[in-house]
């Protein structure tokens, strides 16, 4: 049934809100102020029309936007964009009692990202890889991408005939794809178990096509080259389909913020390490013990501080700091503390860290509502809030970083 709605405001994920009978209608693609019908089932709609666009709307940047699932909000304005993604830092403070001014939104570049996680498929019709359609299964093919980097749109040939040669299924498949700074980095899983005759094609493909490497399911198929990233003077090869920062001009950004802040730390506890994103670079100037549960990336991490020169020691421990957090008797041993954990954040280990006297902390998330809980639980341990930073690197997307730094100058002790 087709219905005419008024669009009240943008939701957290994108979509535009429609406020009726007590209740919210989500419409994607849709902007504030808009009149536009759309066909309901439930609380969500499909649009149909626009009959009044907003002034803010703008052209999508892309020919796929609306059937691609990658991007919600392509069509809003860049002022009206920046402010919308710095708000959902800022309202799941505001949720959370924390009245604190949020920085502007630091901006990500079209064209940026490094990494890819695409579906692949293997059909009658050929081999398909792209995104998945919003809401759906249906796969998209991606013929460009101005989110991505255009060197991994130039190659999306080649990494379609790689993902044919490996397909032993026919169901849709993984393709994670990271442009290093020696060549691409391919990870597959649920691709089915390559056979010797995959084995062997896909390791000629891979040397001919100069990938650094393939991994099918955590097993290294082939590796030309190490693939590499360098995290400050550190050069870092990562685990095969290991936690890397999607943007590297976003990854040095929060890098600045939180050794800065941390600057004047002796010792720096850096918990949820992953391959020393910050670790490496904070060890430029203090000493670093980083935890990390994932045991390759924590030897990733080790191998790269071994190999670099002029850092100050880096110490490794492997720990599920969700099951076993670090204690605030162990953790004040340090003068600060780094952490990033996953979208789920660290309450338990947060606890820890609000009974510690450490003065330094900087609180990297990707998720505005646990970062807003985390923080709430270390303010009313003690510590002051001293600015946040709403950091884009999942352009066009609800996804927004952010970097949030608290002091705690007077010691317990």
């Amino acid at each position: 049934m087709t219905t005419r709605f008024e669009i009240a405001r943008l939701g957290a994920h994108g979509d535009g809100v429609v406020d009726a009978n007590g209740g919210h209608i989500f419409i994607p693609f849709t902007l504030p102020g808009e009149t536009v019908t759309a066909s309901r089932d439930k609380d969500r709609a499909q649009l149909l029309a626009v009959l009044e666009a907003s002034p803010e709307r703008i052209e999508p940047a892309c020919r796929h936007f609306t059937e691609c699932g990658g991007c919600a909000i392509q069509h809003l304005e860049d002022g009206a964009y920046r402010e919308w993604k710095r708000g959902l830092v800022a309202h799941a403070l505001k949720a959370r009692g924390i009245e604190t001014p949020v920085g502007d939104l630091v901006a990500c570049p079209p064209r940026s990202r490094r990494r890819a996680a695409f579906t692949a498929r293997n059909t009658e019709t050929g081999m398909h890889l792209g995104y998945n359609k919003a809401f759906s299964h249906t796969l998209v093919d991606i013929e460009e991408c101005p989110v991505l980097l255009p060197g991994i749109v130039e190659a999306a040939g080649t990494l379609r005939h790689l993902a044919g040669i490996i397909a032993n299924t026919s169901k849709p498949f993984r393709f994670l794809v990271t442009s290093t700074e020696s060549g691409f980095d391919v990870a597959a899983s649920d691709c089915g178990k390559p056979t010797e005759a995959i084995r062997r094609a896909a390791t000629d493909f891979v040397i001919k096509s100069k990938i650094a490497r393939l991994s099918i399911d955590g097993e290294i198929i082939v590796e030309p080259v190490k693939p590499v990233l360098t995290f400050g003077t550190a050069v870092v090869t990562p685990p095969t389909g290991g936690f890397v920062q999607a943007v590297a001009d976003a990854e040095q950004t929060m890098a600045s913020l939180v050794t800065g802040h941390l600057r004047k730390a002796k010792k720096v506890a850096d918990l949820y390490s992953g391959s020393g994103t910050f670790s490496l670079r904070l060890a430029a100037n203090s000493e670093v013990h980083a935890v990390e549960g994932d045991a390759a990336s924590l030897a990733a991490l080790d191998r790269g501080f071994r190999f670099a020169g002029g850092l100050k020691r880096v110490t490794v421990e492997r720990r599920d700091l969700d099951r076993r957090p670090m204690t605030f008797k162990e953790l004040n041993a340090f003068d600060g503390i780094a952490f990033d954990p996953p979208r789920a954040g660290a309450e338990d280990q947060c606890k820890q860290i609000a009974r510690s006297d450490v003065p330094y902390v900087a609180a990297v998330s990707c998720n505005p509502a646990t970062l807003a809980r985390d923080l709430s639980i270390l303010i009313d341990g003690g510590y002051t809030l001293k600015s946040v930073t709403p950091i884009d690197q999942f352009l066009w997307s609800h996804h927004v970083e952010a970097v949030a730094l608290l002091e705690k100058l007077k010691r317990r002790r």
